[in-house]
């Protein structure tokens, strides 16, 4: 998947270390009609960099409510850390696929907080 292209992408830092969160798993889904159910479209890791870029293609994004899914809890464990959260999902809505959308999660095992990036 060519990531320079994808619409969407996410950063995750671990504010405890102040470093990159490297090796966090995280789901992406879409909510489907009828019945509005989770459609997962895509599991992946994050990098060294603790970026995982290339989330989806240009022609998978349409206009709809996303899940990034993190899996925190794992995340500490292999860390030794103890933590408050065990997952975090961020929700939020793409309106016009033909923007770019980054989604940064700042991490710690007693906090977190995500925004809108550019």
């Amino acid at each position: 998947m060519a990531t320079e292209n994808s619409p969407l992408t996410t950063h995750v830092l671990d504010t405890a270390s102040g470093l990159p969160a490297q090796g966090l798993y995280l789901r992406l889904s879409r909510l489907e009609a009828p019945g509005q159910q989770w459609m997962e479209l895509r599991t992946s890791y994050t990098n060294l960099d603790g970026r995982c870029p290339g989330l989806l293609t240009p022609g998978q994004i349409k206009p709809g409510t996303y899940k990034l899914f993190f899996d925190t809890e794992s995340y500490w464990k292999e860390r030794g850390q103890e933590s408050f959260y065990p997952y975090v999902e961020v929700v939020f809505t793409i309106a016009q696929e033909t923007q770019k959308f980054h989604v940064p999660l700042l991490l710690s095992p007693w906090s977190y907080t995500t925004y809108r990036g550019s």
